[in-house]
């Protein structure tokens, strides 16, 4: 059996151009993803999703975690941060402490911007309780547009970025033979108190909690599409029984790419083997 999915024909010219040199892969943009976690009643862990449309170039009708690309000015300027410093960052991620830097505030910044959650507060030891209302609007719609930086908006509301609310997770790439392409780093999160996580994001049209069991159970039945990244990291994390047990699990974190490759005649995506027992085979 293929550890892996069959891809259509077109894919076909770009893995036999990979192989003999002719093809050149689009570069991939720097990316943070963040799973955002709560307790389940009962026991395990559910998870803030969002489901794209089906208009989007990448992935259209996925259900992804919050996340997005590095915006430039992430790095920029004096940033109020309280936690582990970017160079602890670097060391999990295998990044230079710019590129850890400009990673978390991606993290907590399209967070902010796909679901009104905030991994920030006040002071190193607190966290905003809400982010509702028309002020807060005002702020996320100036983040999107990018009339604001992520710094200049914590700074207008004296706000410290709580790097310690984060934890590392995982390392994924975009397979060199699509279009666009991502070297994404996960996150994983847990809600704060008081908040509420909200479908705010105009690239989405469903959110929800949900059970990480449930949800690769309606990937492998095909009733859910999501991208191999997405299905090994709710894999794991059906197997805790607290957010706080994932928070605090040691994690080695492996850069996974997955690749294309020719098999008996036929173009697949070959995944890595860590990885590929929770995704249903081609």
């Amino acid at each position: 059996m293929v550890n892996g999915l069959k891809l259509p024909d077109e894919f076909r010219a770009k893995i036999e151009g990979l192989r003999d040199g002719t093809f050149t892969p689009a570069a991939a943009r720097h990316a943070a993803t963040v799973v955002v976690l709560r307790d389940r009643p009962g026991g395990g862990v559910q998870a803030f999703m969002l489901r794209r449309v089906s208009s989007m170039a990448f992935a259209p009708g996925a259900y992804v975690f919050p996340g997005g690309s590095v915006d430039p000015r992430d790095g920029e300027g004096e940033l109020g941060w309280s936690g582990p410093a970017p160079e602890a960052w670097g060391e999990a991620f295998a990044a230079s402490p710019t590129l850890a830097r400009e990673l978390v505030c991606a993290a907590v910044r399209e967070t902010f911007e796909e679901t009104a959650v905030l991994l920030a507060g006040p002071t190193g030891g607190t966290v905003v309780d809400d982010t509702r209302g028309d002020d807060w609007e005002a702020d996320r719609r100036a983040l999107l547009d990018r009339s604001s930086s992520f710094g200049g908006f914590l700074a207008r509301r004296g706000l410290v970025l709580r790097s310690d609310l984060l934890r590392p997770w995982a390392h994924w790439i975009t397979p060199a033979i699509e279009p666009k392409r991502y070297d994404t780093r996960f996150f994983v999160a847990a809600m704060p108190a008081g908040q509420r996580a909200r479908d705010v994001s105009t690239e989405s049209d469903h959110a929800a909690w949900v059970d990480p069991a449930d949800a690769v159970a309606k990937a492998k039945a095909g009733e859910w599409f999501l991208l191999p990244p997405t299905i090994a990291t709710l894999a794991e994390l059906a197997g805790y029984a607290t957010v706080a047990d994932v928070l605090a699990a040691p994690r080695e974190i492996v850069v996974h790419e997955p690749t294309g490759a020719i098999i008996d005649g036929e173009a697949y995506l070959v995944l890595p083997e860590d990885a590929a027992h929770h995704y249903p085979q081609g």
